[in-house]
């Protein structure tokens, strides 16, 4: 079993679910939702902090995620985040089998900590 994994994001994650744009395919004419500019902007600064780590974590993952954003405000979304750090902690986000999120205020220093752990099957609960 490999050991637990963490790091440490600096920025306020954008919301996936509230922030995205419906542009017209220009080929098609159909419409496309995409990520806003916030979300795009966040996942390349992601990309910049997280180097990618070998080997990636396969599935079954747990995730332990604290944000501090910098109001109350903000929706707690990871969403962003996890694909932001799909191909550098993991291959795919639905790896990841169980999830405790945290909500947290920092005015001055919004951020994201991430702690993953590789789970066995016996880890899983049945329904």
């Amino acid at each position: 079993m490999r050991e637990p994994f963490t790091v440490t994001i600096l920025g306020q994650p954008a919301s996936k679910s509230n922030r995205r744009r419906w542009v017209k395919n220009r080929k098609t004419g159909k419409m496309l939702s995409i990520k806003s500019p916030e979300a795009l902007a966040y996942e390349q600064s992601v990309k910049a902090q997280v180097i990618r780590i070998a080997p990636l974590f396969l599935a079954p993952i747990k995730a332990t995620i604290h944000i501090w954003y910098k109001t109350h405000q903000s929706d707690l979304d990871p969403s962003t985040l996890l694909d932001a750090l799909q191909d550098r902690l993991y291959a795919n986000d639905r790896a990841i089998k169980e999830m405790h999120l945290f909500h947290h205020i920092d005015k001055v220093n919004p951020r994201a900590t991430v702690t993953l752990e590789q789970l066995n099957d016996q880890q899983l609960s049945v329904s």
